[in-house]
């Protein structure tokens, strides 16, 4: 995965997340309730912290300590807690399905846009949006593109777009993806409510 990132704008993190499929998969795990960049900085501070980010260390790591880790300030996460079993979770499966090896999830059997999507689905943590959204991220900016990816990542996949942090190249484009994500977020409030009770 020799490429260069642009996701957290410090070189030391983003070269972390460049060459090194799992920190890149646990700052996707993380970009929820928090600024994008935020969330993608949190690996570094697993592998300073913890040693390395590695899916057989962090499996099994003492739970009480991990969490510890991950809520040592400046906290990986604004919720650390939850944050750290969900990294553990995740790492758990990778070392039961794939031996450990995150890039497992897109070579292992030469699947195509489709099958990646749906391995990412059974992630812990991982639903449809934040699968198709790391599926964008890596045919865009990490050279994986199975057949089919763009398909499979939907809207997130297109060429051009502002939609994502599979987007985000640089500060513009940041900047264009937070638009996005804000007009976005104002269209849904216009929106009628479904239900009875509002937010």
């Amino acid at each position: 995965m020799a490429t260069t990132l642009n996701l957290v704008g410090d070189p030391d993190a983003d070269a972390l997340l460049a060459e090194n499929p799992l920190a890149l998969l646990i700052g996707m795990l993380l970009d929820q309730q928090v600024p994008m960049e935020t969330a993608f900085a949190g690996p570094k501070k697993v592998a300073d912290r913890f040693g390395a980010v590695d899916a057989h260390r962090i499996a099994a790591a003492d739970p009480d300590e991990f969490v510890a880790l991950c809520a040592r300030p400046p906290a990986v996460h604004r919720f650390p807690k939850s944050m750290a079993a969900r990294i553990q979770a995740l790492c758990n499966t990778l070392v039961d399905d794939y031996d450990g090896d995150t890039a497992a999830l897109w070579t292992s059997g030469d699947p195509d846009g489709r099958q990646v999507l749906a391995r990412l689905k059974k992630l812990p943590g991982f639903g449809d949006q934040k699968a198709r959204i790391f599926l964008a991220l890596l045919g865009k900016q990490m050279g994986v593109q199975p057949a089919g990816w763009r398909e499979a990542a939907g809207d997130y996949g297109i060429d051009g777009a502002r939609r994502s942090i599979a987007d985000v190249v640089d500060d513009r484009s940041l900047h264009e993806v937070r638009e996005f994500k804000k007009s976005m977020k104002a269209a849904a409030k216009k929106a009628p409510a479904k239900g009875s009770a509002a937010e």
